[in-house]
């Protein structure tokens, strides 16, 4: 528990405050929002027919939906840890820590927010289905499954935010605010993993193979919101529906390539891939596993 003090005392002597760390007075000036290889029609020949503008514009409004939709999980997540600290002692180490890590996660939806406002794209509520689905799951599911959940989100955008803080020509407040949030997710990695190893370590082949479909299900839960209609019309082009169609089809065949290489290594990694999984990877995220 060492490492875990440590970390505690990391978050109360240097926290990272979205307020004073991103350049929240910076105006755009036709700099890249997200880098092209991330937007869902890029590498498609429907691609090219845009103009500079258009494809500019495709990434605000796919990356305000992006942001909204992880806020919104992360928004769960804080359900299932106020859940933990309901049953655990305000002394313990892992109280202390949990009590963190809340505050710097509300902070991202503070974060998260205050960079859609100044976007200015289009945000599409959530389904209510998809909705009901993830308060259901928040508040009902064994506490293992919950653990899952939140973990797969926070893998993505880890790999979502990689690619847009490595791109040095993005606007910069954008850059720091995949910056901060990958900085104060690399804290909780430790409790993570300790997590991790409780939940999997004796696990039979029954809970991995469920521990394997949360993780899909989630993963394909947060792409099935990344292409919208609404953005296609957003940008004027004369087809909105024959864009939209391509496009979901288009980041399906790009998504492995883009994304998933680190999550099929953390499912691996509780051997979460057999002939039950394997299929539906393949067919609902075309995983090459």
């Amino acid at each position: 528990m060492a490492k875990v003090e440590r970390l505690i005392r990391l978050s109360e002597t240097h926290p990272i405050l979205p307020d004073e760390f991103i350049p929240w007075h910076l105006k755009e000036n036709q700099e890249p929002l997200m880098p092209e290889e991330i937007i869902s029609l890029y590498g498609h020949p429907l691609f090219d027919t845009l103009t500079a503008h258009q494809k500019r514009e495709l990434g605000r409004h796919e990356l305000v939906q992006v942001m909204y939709s992880y806020a919104w999980a992360e928004g769960l997540a804080c359900m299932v840890f106020n859940k933990r600290i309901l049953n655990i002692s305000p002394e313990s180490v892992e109280y202390r820590y949990l009590v963190k890590e809340l505050i710097e996660e509300f902070r991202h939806q503070d974060m998260f927010a205050r960079a859609i406002r100044m976007l200015n794209g289009n945000k599409i509520t959530l389904p209510w289905f998809q909705k009901f689905i993830g308060k259901f799951t928040a508040s009902y599911f064994p506490t293992s499954y919950q653990f899952m959940s939140v973990l797969a989100i926070e893998l993505l955008t880890d790999v979502y935010g990689e690619l847009v803080r490595k791109s040095p020509d993005i606007f910069e407040p954008l850059r720091k605010v995949a910056e901060l949030h990958h900085i104060e997710e690399g804290r909780h990695i430790h409790y993570t993993r300790i997590w991790l190893k409780h939940y999997t370590e004796n696990a039979g082949f029954f809970k991995r193979t469920v521990f394997s479909y949360v993780v899909l299900l989630n993963i394909w839960y947060m792409r099935s919101l990344y292409v919208t209609k609404q953005n296609f019309e957003a940008i004027g082009v004369k087809d909105p529906a024959k864009f939209t169609r391509e496009a979901r089809k288009n980041l399906k065949k790009n998504f492995g390539r883009l994304y998933l290489r680190e999550i099929i290594e953390f499912v691996n990694s509780f051997n979460g891939f057999n002939f039950l999984t394997k299929p539906m990877w393949r067919r609902l995220l075309a995983a090459e596993i």
